[in-house]
């Protein structure tokens, strides 16, 4: 081949290549995804308290979704659907619970995009009588405002695990302490006790329609209160825990059904006591479960109601000394969050409760937990070596931590013109121990007793002991309940002699 012959193919290949890179590439023509389509009509749905069905339409442009309730009251006529478009029946069960409920059905299409729709279920609307029959205000006998009043009660004693054990577990005797007789309450002023709380259940005695209060348990709880009243004693009554109905229920859903009850039974119980003089003082509560401010503001609105339904009977009640109750009766709870106290249309007939079982490990905690082991030994004179290994010693809660709650209080209300109940304090007697343990032990909870009645008599609180019974909490019992006849002889001795060191700052 010749070189003209050569430079000619050359020529012609560059051309072809020339040629072939000025072609375009191809077009490619992009997939574009739909935008998504996921509805629910409509995004909330009510139900009365008796349930019923209603429907969902759901529209898509995927290729399936799936359904998920929150509750199980909630139903659903299927859980999934290959549909476009389709129709969702949602059902709902029956509301018994007595509060508002709700759940929230979740919707999700192809695993990635959802919707959300809420449902709620009403409470049937509780209507009560009013039991208030008013009378006009009597003030015979009602000569002392709450101040005066609190600084005679020298010493008071909890008549615990009585009265207050709900009617369906037994009643008065359901937790193992026998029926409160004269007797035991004489026994009570003779051993120094010039006062007595009376824990009380009233929920469980009242009709579930009515609120209506069972006429043989009124009678029942007058009858204890006249013993009392025999032995020119003071007496408080309360609503305690009683299933928890109050206490465990100071939320913003339960708000509403709750003060309802508590006006009806408050109505109820003033009216049957209301002839009764200044000897007799009602609290609104026990241990409400309160520990931040919306709580609080829900308790006070029970305080609140507590109060109102008093004062509408009239009569001595108008006069009547009545106790309000701090977050979960606790000092510091009381100090942060009760910064608005309720009204009262009688002026200075107020006071207000706490309770104290600080340190829980040395008065009441009966086995050692994870979190700390029992205290046998309070107070820096009565600390002594490890028992069987472990540290038995109080490490706090011991004479500068109860002056500084003490002090807490008083600077709350006691300055301020309110007296302060002590509801419950109290510490347990540790019985297995043995020896100069069981010993130390003793001496060092009879001293407990004594510093802190003392100190909160220092500081404007009148002391009540908890007293459970034998049977109860384990050794919190002085007397022997079917008898009357003391059995912790030295723990009386501790809370006289403490009562009569201490005196009120009024």
């Amino acid at each position: 081949m010749n070189k003209r012959t050569i430079l000619l193919l050359l020529t012609a290949h560059v051309i072809t290549l020339m040629a072939s890179c000025g072609k375009s590439n191809p077009v490619v023509t992009p997939v574009v995804e739909p935008n998504p389509v996921f509805t629910a009509v409509p995004d909330t749905l009510k139900f009365s308290v008796t349930g019923g069905n209603d429907t969902l339409t759901v529209n898509m442009n995927g290729t399936k979704w799936e359904a998920f309730s929150s509750q199980t009251w909630v139903g659903l006529s299927f859980l999934s659907s290959v549909k476009a478009s389709d129709k969702l029946i949602v059902s709902a069960a029956a509301n018994s619970t007595g509060s508002v409920r709700t759940a929230t059905l979740s919707l999700v299409m192809d695993n990635k995009i959802s919707v959300l729709v809420q449902i709620t279920q009403d409470i049937a609307k509780i209507v009560y009588s009013n039991y208030s029959i008013p009378v006009p205000a009597d003030p015979s006998n009602m000569n002392s405002d709450a101040r005066t009043l609190v600084s005679k009660i020298s010493m008071g004693w909890n008549l615990g695990n009585t009265l207050e054990v709900p009617a369906s577990a037994g009643g008065e005797t359901g937790w193992g302490n026998a029926l409160t007789t004269q007797t035991l309450i004489d026994s009570v002023k003779a051993a120094g006790f010039n006062a007595i709380r009376l824990p009380c259940a009233w929920d469980s005695h009242a009709d579930a329609t009515s609120c209506a209060i069972d006429p043989v348990w009124l009678a029942r709880v007058k009858q204890v209160v006249n013993y009392c009243y025999n032995d020119n004693m003071y007496v408080i009554i309360n609503i305690h825990w009683d299933g928890g109905w109050l206490e465990n229920n100071c939320t913003l859903l339960k708000q509403d059904a709750v003060n309802l009850k508590q006006r009806a039974l408050w109505e109820q119980i003033a009216m049957y006591f209301r002839d009764y003089d200044e000897h007799l003082l009602f609290a609104g509560c026990n241990e409400p479960n309160v520990s931040d401010a919306t709580g609080m503001a829900v308790l006070l609105s029970y305080e609140q109601t507590f109060i109102n339904a008093v004062r509408s009977t009239g009569g001595r009640n108008s006069y009547r000394t009545l106790i309000c109750q701090a977050p979960s009766t606790n000092i510091d709870y009381a100090v942060k969050y009760m910064t608005t106290l309720p009204a009262d249309v009688t002026a200075h007939r107020l006071a207000f409760e706490v309770h104290d079982y600080d340190p829980y490990q040395f008065s009441l905690l009966n086995s050692d937990a994870s979190w700390g082991n029992m205290f046998y030994f309070w107070g820096a004179t009565f600390h002594q070596a490890p028992v069987d290994g472990v540290d038995r010693n109080a490490s706090w809660g011991e004479e500068s931590y109860f002056i500084s709650e003490f002090a807490k209080i008083k600077a709350k209300f006691v300055d301020n013109g309110y007296p302060v109940i002590l509801g419950e304090f109290g510490a347990m007697r540790r019985l297995s121990l043995t020896g100069s343990d069981l010993t130390n032990h003793l001496a060092s909870r009879a001293y407990y007793l004594q510093y802190v009645v003392t100190q909160a008599k220092n500081y404007g609180l009148a002391p009540f002991y908890w007293d459970a019974g034998f049977t109860g909490d384990q050794g919190t019992g002085l007397f022997t309940r079917s008898t009357g006849v003391p059995v912790d002889q030295q723990g009386l001795k501790a809370l006289v002699t403490g009562a009569a060191n201490g005196t009120y700052p009024y």
